[in-house]
């Protein structure tokens, strides 16, 4: 480790570090091994000090240096060190696991998560003509009472918010309503209702 007045033997100036960077947007295999040997350590020990268990460190250590290896054609020595860009990966990896870990885990059995159980023939088919047979049954009402159904059944209004924005009495409403249901019950069978 370098001491806190200056550089010591070990460790590479800038331009070095700057120039293995871009030798491994080359490929060039000996550049990331003197890489990895420098910073991995580096990055174990900043991703640790970020509260990561030492088997969690190591795994984004790898992923930090696999990803410089591969994305090394995108590093630009103007814009930062070799060091900012390579501890800039390693913070991000991090922020990425904290933020995977925030998120709960998906259970397979959760009853939102499953799909809809396939409709017996025989029932949709009931359902198909069910629905006809009501479709066919509003056409006898008046335009003022289906109206009203619309609104309470379709736009899911209540009573009072069907009056205010018909401008009708409240009664008026509730008597359309029932005179609707009362006709349609006259012209349905009890299991269409």
């Amino acid at each position: 480790m370098p001491d806190s007045q200056g550089q010591d033997q070990q460790t590479p100036a800038r331009e070095q570090l700057d120039a293995w960077v871009e030798a491994c947007a080359r490929s060039d295999r000996s550049a990331f091994k003197a890489l990895f040997a420098f910073y991995a350590p580096r990055i174990k020990g900043y991703i640790k000090r970020l509260a990561t268990d030492d088997a969690t460190a190591e795994e984004l250590t790898q992923e930090v240096m696999l990803t410089v290896w591969r994305k090394a054609k995108l590093f630009d020595a103007r814009q930062a060190s070799a060091s900012t860009w390579i501890f800039r990966i390693a913070r991000n990896r991090r922020i990425d696991l904290a933020r995977r870990a925030s998120k709960p885990d998906l259970d397979a059995d959760e009853p939102m998560l499953q799909p809809e159980a396939v409709e017996a023939p025989d029932i949709a088919a009931h359902a198909r003509d069910r629905d006809a047979r009501v479709r066919e049954a509003l056409k006898t009402l008046p335009d003022d009472q289906i109206a009203l159904l619309r609104r309470a059944f379709f736009d899911g209004l209540s009573h009072s918010e069907i009056a205010e924005a018909e401008g009708l009495p409240l009664g008026t409403v509730k008597s359309r309503i029932r005179l609707a249901f009362n006709k349609l019950r006259g012209v349905l069978d009890p299991g269409d209702i």
